[in-house]
């Protein structure tokens, strides 16, 4: 960065006004709770009548703008587009000349670092990755949920006081990722966080199919002992029969799956595969129940669930093994 832009930094106002480039879910949420820290929002853009709403929502009485006139207006840009709209996004506000030198650029794509806003950059912007580790929904609560979230963090040495400052302005706390590190980064929580509504949503599909009235609220405590026992011990809080390695339980989950709902039973049969890795490794599953239970596995998915073994037919589906080994 040009001593030039260390100093514009050095002087820039403690209260800055902010603008919003995107108003999907993100960007609104981040803004208002900037404006709770102090920050003024003053312009935002948005093209879907959702986003309109949204942004009438979190911020009243902000001007909707054109995103030109969003970077003409703010010290600080927030860009909140989907990732794959954003390297197109900042090389035409550059090419356009409505970057302003040192004005604050900053995106909040995971999969994103700085370098993304390298054409901002070279037209004099500071540029900053603040990538909030929370699942939005665009309605007020969003800003309830940034008080102690993680945001994955990336910004040139010279900037770093100023991320840590307004993250922590946001409610969250800053984790520093570089930058050949964001794709695995955002990969991680993908996996963990978006993966996890689909399994869930199926699971109440499921839940629904058998006839339960309200599978929220059989999943809900369950879900959450899981969750809580995943974060506190790994790998040591695997339960079920898949750990347990009762293949004929797995197979009457293939057979019903197969019957009831056929499109799960692809999702089924590759995170019971990963289970059993899992299992394995850290000497929750036995070798010699192993080869049966992957035996299941791979009949399942060559479409045949009904995989013969002495297991099959006995213990792991007779009502009650299967039943007490869902509490360990």
């Amino acid at each position: 960065m040009s001593t030039v832009h260390q100093q514009d930094l050095k002087d820039r106002p403690a209260r800055l006004t902010v603008g919003v480039v995107g108003a999907g879910r993100v960007g609104p949420a981040l803004a208002a709770s900037l404006q709770l820290a102090g920050h003024r929002p003053v312009a935002v853009s948005g093209v879907s009548d959702a986003s309109r709403r949204r942004a009438e929502t979190l911020l009243p009485g902000v001007p909707l703008v054109p995103p030109a006139e969003v970077l003409e207006r703010a010290d600080l840009v927030l860009l909140t587009v989907p990732d794959d709209v954003l390297p197109a996004l900042v090389a035409g506000l550059a090419e356009t000349g409505a970057v302003r030198p040192g004005q604050l650029l900053v995106h909040t794509s995971g999969r994103y670092g700085t370098k993304v806003l390298d054409p901002a950059l070279r037209a004099g912007a500071l540029p900053l990755a603040l990538h909030p580790a929370m699942t939005f929904t665009g309605t007020p609560v969003d800003v309830q949920r940034l008080a102690g979230c993680s945001f994955g963090v990336t910004a040139p040495e010279e900037l770093r006081l100023a991320a840590q400052a307004l993250v922590i302005e946001m409610g969250g706390e800053p984790e520093w990722i570089s930058e050949e590190n964001r794709p695995l980064y955002h990969a991680a929580l993908a996996l963990g966080a978006n993966h996890l509504v689909t399994l869930v949503a199926q699971s109440m599909e499921l839940l629904r199919t058998a006839g339960v009235e309200a599978p929220d609220r059989m999943l809900g405590p369950l879900l959450g002992a899981a969750l809580d026992n995943a974060l506190r011990s790994g790998d040591a809080a695997l339960t079920g029969p898949v750990a347990r390695g009762d293949a004929g339980t797995v197979a009457a989950h293939i057979t019903e799956l197969s019957r009831h709902a056929p499109g799960t039973v692809a999702g089924y049969l590759a995170m019971a595969r990963a289970t059993a890795d899992r299992a394995l490794a850290s000497g929750l599953l036995k070798p010699e129940l192993a080869e049966d239970l992957l035996g299941v596995l791979a009949d399942g998915a060559d479409g045949d669930g009904t995989h013969g073994s002495g297991r099959a037919d006995g213990d792991g589906t007779d009502g009650t093994n299967g039943t007490e080994g869902n509490d360990r």
